[in-house]
């Protein structure tokens, strides 16, 4: 990281995925609260956020003093914002605070974010992993309990984790903690085995014929012939190449043909499913996947796979 370089909003995203791998991790720290502190993102609003990676870090690395600093910093920064980053920064300020000894000030700090945990999908992970640091998982396992309770009051048992939506996230994270603790499974615990085993059923049944890539001029005069594809395939390039990402990191088994509209149409109607299919399992260029992370993005992009559709997936 260069002190005159500005950071953007996809350079914190790419830090956070690899600073703990960097060889001086705590640079990487010192780095990111001074480009913060000296007006060097490229979004103002990013300055919270870039305090609270390098309290992460920090504490990564035991430097507690510095990460109580830097989290504190963060706190002030967010204001009266209220969001996901907000919650994760105040949930991370508890936990250092745990560590250091001061049990009190870290529930304080922690009691507020319950209500999160029914609005967040991340709240359930870095709630408990709080109150796990401050040696508490008996009240992670209530809280997130009552937040289950409350959520399954008015709707009926959910037919999959989509139709569970934030559920699926909250009974995800109580098995975990209930698995650990060595309880014996209950309704909710069922729940959650149910659900993930939907889910996997779901992701094994991927259709064959969603896994083509058609390079973005392809895709553009696709859409434009036939805009109902876009519910296969995606709206717009964008989401053409981050639903393909997701697919290869999650099958990462699967081939992934690079297809045209003349071999698609060549093949048949192109809105008959049985087209689609028959045409992905034909025979042709494959995507060599995945690149090297400062290779050149198997999209077309030009980019580094870094920098592209490396973060799609997440």
């Amino acid at each position: 990281m260069s002190t005159k370089t500005e950071l953007s909003s996809a350079d914190l995203e790419e830090i956070r995925q690899s600073a703990l791998g960097a060889a001086d991790p705590l640079g990487v720290a010192a780095e990111l609260a001074d480009a913060a502190q000296a007006g060097r993102l490229t979004d103002p609003g990013d300055v919270g956020f870039a305090l609270a990676l390098a309290a992460e870090i920090a504490e990564s690395r035991t430097k507690l003093d510095s990460a109580l600093k830097y989290v504190e910093q963060a706190v002030e920064a967010f204001g009266e914002r209220a969001d996901n980053k907000v919650a994760a920064a105040k949930a991370l300020w508890a936990r250092i605070l745990f560590r250091v000894g001061r049990n009190d000030e870290a529930m304080a700090v922690l009691e507020p974010l319950r209500p999160t945990l029914t609005e967040y999908p991340d709240a359930a992970a870095y709630i408990t992993a709080a109150l796990a640091a401050g040696g508490r998982p008996d009240v992670a396992e209530e809280w997130l309990t009552g937040a289950v309770t409350t959520s399954l009051a008015e709707r009926k048992e959910p037919a999959d984790a989509d139709d569970a939506g934030q559920l699926f996230f909250l009974l995800q994270q109580r098995h975990r903690l209930r698995h650990a603790l060595g309880r014996q499974h209950d309704a909710h615990d069922n729940l959650a085995e149910r659900l993930e085993t939907r889910l996997a059923n779901a992701q094994a049944a991927t259709p064959q014929d969603e896994l083509v890539f058609f390079p973005e001029a392809e895709f553009a005069k696709l859409i434009e012939q036939w805009p109902a594809l876009a519910e296969v395939y995606g709206k717009d390039f964008d989401e053409h190449r981050a639903r393909l990402e997701k697919d290869l990191v999650r099958l990462s088994g699967r081939a992934v043909l690079k297809g045209s509209v003349a071999g698609l149409t060549a093949q048949g109607d192109p809105t008959d499913p049985k087209t689609r299919a028959a045409y992905a399992d034909k025979p042709g260029e494959e995507i060599s996947w995945p690149p090297e992370r400062n290779g050149l993005c198997w999209c077309g992009s030009g980019n580094k796979y870094k920098k592209c559709c490396l973060p799609r997936s997440r």
